[in-house]
């Protein structure tokens, strides 16, 4: 009897333990996690998941990557608050800011943000003047240095008329551009950096718009603040650390430094909204 009773407790414990276990899971928080699609999905896929995966082992908490098919679906997204942690252009965190009260927490220091007008290498375009009525591709409206900046410069600065179109990612920019789909097209230096060495080699910048502050990864206000704390601390971690370090490089954020609301402040004077299209 006794050691029937005595099973009987184990069974019990272990029942007791294993439900506790399975409900602990159950219940355990999944971060939403958004990225500006800058890239193509397989790209950016590849690129952040293991940094996912290494944020989790270094917090202990949980991530999904929530890809957006493009920028304007990524808007809507970010807008609605669906991310809990997000990587943004600049002028996407100053509306999401705004809008959701999203948090700064790190970004490249290594350098500013500036967008590239390319044309091809051989082109007999010189200047931007030469541009006046020309098709020129961006990756979409409001795409912050490819397109925002890009616009404003092109209307401000030179006074040109353009027909902007519009393409969804980087690469397909530089694409258009080679092609002779488009006889000029706006990226930024990072993405330009990351084509092929052929691809580069054929393209010529002939405008840098003006730097502003890199791409933050912020969050939202309703993640508990020891999360952001952790998730901080183990991305400037990650940028420390030999063996980490190099997956922070795909983003690209070679030098990760923490990221304040004073650093993007200088947008709020661009008058960039006469150029900025809602998302439908």
């Amino acid at each position: 009897m006794y050691i029937f009773k005595l099973r009987f407790l184990l069974i019990t414990f272990f029942s007791l333990k294993l439900l506790f276990s399975i409900t602990v899971h159950a219940e355990e928080k999944v971060y939403i996690v958004g990225v500006v699609p800058q890239f193509e999905a397989r790209k950016l896929t590849a690129i952040w998941i293991p940094i996912l995966e290494q944020l989790t082992v270094e917090t202990g908490l949980q991530f999904k990557l929530e890809g957006a098919p493009n920028i304007n679906e990524f808007e809507k997204k970010f807008m609605a608050g669906t991310y809990d942690f997000v990587y943004m252009n600049p002028y996407h965190f100053v509306l999401g800011n705004q809008l959701q009260g999203y948090i700064p927490l790190v970004k490249d220091g290594s350098k500013k943000l500036h967008g590239v007008l390319v044309v091809q290498k051989d082109s007999p375009i010189k200047n931007v003047a030469q541009l006046n009525g020309a098709k020129i591709a961006f990756p979409s409206p409001n795409a912050l240095g490819a397109s925002l900046q890009m616009r404003q410069e092109l209307h401000d600065i030179f006074n040109i008329q353009i027909t902007p179109v519009y393409v969804n990612t980087h690469g397909s920019v530089y694409l258009n551009v080679l092609l002779g789909d488009t006889q000029a097209g706006g990226g930024v230096g990072k993405t330009l950096k990351k084509q092929k060495i052929e691809y580069q080699q054929a393209l010529r910048v002939i405008h840098k718009t003006t730097p502003v502050a890199s791409h933050p990864i912020a969050a939202h206000p309703r993640v508990a603040s020891r999360d952001i704390e952790k998730v901080t601390a183990a991305l400037i971690n990650m940028g420390e650390t030999e063996a980490t370090a190099v997956l922070l490089q795909g983003i690209p954020m070679p030098q990760i430094t923490i990221a304040t609301m004073a650093d993007y402040e200088p947008l709020k004077s661009m008058n960039l909204k006469r150029f900025y299209i809602q998302p439908k």
